[in-house]
């Protein structure tokens, strides 16, 4: 019969045996260092973590009703790839106002679920496999990542607090090569 020590000893055979069945561009990519503040933090009650845009209350109650009546008309499904169209047309329309240019909502607006996926299927779409990609820090944390997953091949571009930490032409010219497909600026 087994002991819970066998049961503790399995487990651990077990994630390390899918460990070893992660894709090499899977390994490749570091672990986060800022991810270990994050669990730092998140045991302490006195400290609101700022860090990944996480605010310390609550959404709006008219974003909560407008969530929940949303739900109530049966709006569960999927929607289009690009995301709701009339969604679409007002962020156009928000941009047209606020910086005087035009998108079209048909083909030149994306809404996606955060930052994190509209990053990641950019860098997919950009990308080919030993693509390089400059990317000035300090940046945030997924930036680097995204553009492995995709395949690419960061290259990061210091800067300096004497520009207020603003990438220069003449600080990315001496990294730009011929497989330099991309410069983030985020």
């Amino acid at each position: 019969m087994p002991t819970n020590t066998d049961a503790i000893v399995d487990a651990v055979n077990s994630a390390t045996n899918l460990l070893d069945r992660l894709s090499d561009r899977a390994r490749d990519v570091p672990p986060s260092g800022i991810r270990r503040f994050f669990d730092i933090a998140a045991t302490m009650d006195d400290v609101v973590s700022l860090g990944i845009g996480e605010p310390d209350f609550v959404s709006p109650q008219p974003i909560i009703d407008a969530a929940v009546e949303s739900l109530r008309r049966g709006m569960t499904g999927y929607t289009a790839n690009a995301g709701i169209y009339e969604l679409r047309e007002r962020i156009a329309g928000e941009i047209r106002r606020l910086y005087d240019v035009d998108y079209s909502p048909a083909d030149e607006i994306i809404v996606t679920v955060g930052v994190s996926e509209a990053l990641q299927i950019t860098m997919l779409a950009l990308l080919n496999p030993g693509d390089e990609i400059l990317i000035p820090e300090p940046c945030f944390v997924s930036y680097g990542p995204t553009a492995l997953f995709a395949g690419g091949v960061v290259r990061y571009v210091s800067t300096s607090v004497d520009h207020d930490f603003q990438v220069t032409a003449a600080d990315l010219e001496p990294h730009i090569t011929s497989r330099t497909k991309a410069i983030f600026l985020g």
